[in-house]
């Protein structure tokens, strides 16, 4: 079983944040640490292929294709773990999965981290960006349905697949918006955040990924008003062309609840298609866990969601 790469102080903080009992509730969430072990006893779902999008060693998906003909919708999974390299892709294996355990093709998606060599803004948006584009070159050899595409993130990964689903109205008077948005990007059907980081500055509040992470990101101090910020914030970017799903578990200590409320109620009030609903008893890694009890509930919003984006067909 392939496990993701954890060590350093980042590994710290997934797992001591992920880990804290919410006494109120009675219950404990589901840690970083059980999460791994869990995936240990368990053999991760076949992947179809590994396929390269750059030429970096970190810019590469996983593909794998359900059962059938095709051709498949397809979701294009992006791991969290703060921007950092703490955590990679392998840990949404078994929630892909399930994926196509329904019918979907998945794309899981691996980029270049802050703390990796070239890495850092804006990398990791022209990453996701080009890892998602590729899918058109992708459909001539493998039956993908590049009409009927959702991006969807867990926490951090939440922010990118937000923001790739915001990437055609980057603002074109703003220098970098231009070469970040690229000549065609690939349309999105839908986009699902879980657990996701959705507004840059508000996530400056909560500090389990670290007191500086935002700025980390943006490799400068965080200002609504920056050139960088406006690029890359969700919330600056709105509204998206494409329906937006967030879920957010109800014990989350990483990214909790309000902030996803924070980031709905501003995407409503600038017109954007876009749910959200809290999970009973879940904690941050519930979302991504499809062997937990919460995972029921997770299901029940997912599922839903994307049975709609594959009844709209072509948009």
């Amino acid at each position: 079983m392939r496990s993701s790469r954890i060590g350093g102080a980042g590994a710290l903080v997934l797992a001591s944040a992920a880990a804290v009992p919410v006494a109120a509730k009675g219950q404990a969430t589901l840690s970083w640490d059980e999460m791994q072990t869990e995936l240990r006893r368990r053999s991760a779902p076949q992947v179809t292929a590994r396929i390269s999008y750059g030429p970096g060693p970190h810019q590469f998906g996983e593909l794998r294709l359900p059962e059938g003909p095709g051709p498949h919708p397809v979701v294009v999974i992006i791991h969290g773990g703060c921007w950092l390299s703490i955590a990679d892709l392998t840990y949404m294996d078994h929630f892909a999965g399930t994926l196509n355990r329904a019918g979907w093709a998945t794309w899981s998606l691996e980029f270049r981290t802050i703390d990796q060599e070239g890495g850092g803004w804006p990398r990791i948006l022209e990453d996701v960006a080009l890892g998602t584009d590729h899918l058109r070159h992708m459909a001539e050899e493998y039956p993908l349905s590049t009409s009927r595409v959702v991006a969807s993130g867990h926490s951090s990964g939440g922010h990118l697949a937000l923001w790739l689903g915001a990437r055609e109205s980057l603002p074109h008077d703003l220098e970098g918006g231009p070469r970040l948005r690229g000549g065609d990007p690939l349309p999105l059907a839908g986009v699902v955040g879980l657990a996701a980081i959705a507004d840059l500055a508000d996530y400056t509040r909560y500090t389990r990924c670290g007191p500086t992470i935002v700025s980390d990101f943006l490799g400068e101090p965080v200002d609504p008003s920056s050139e960088r910020f406006r690029l890359s914030d969700p919330g600056s970017l709105l509204p998206a062309s494409a329906p937006q799903l967030l879920l957010m578990g109800e014990l989350d200590p990483i990214v909790p609840p309000s902030h996803g409320e924070h980031y709905t109620r501003r995407a409503l009030e600038s017109g954007q298609v876009v749910e959200v609903a809290t999970v009973p008893g879940a904690g941050h890694f519930e979302l991504v866990a499809p062997w937990t009890a919460p995972w029921e509930q997770v299901w029940e919003r997912l599922g839903g969601f994307l049975r709609s984006v594959w009844e709209q067909g072509v948009r």
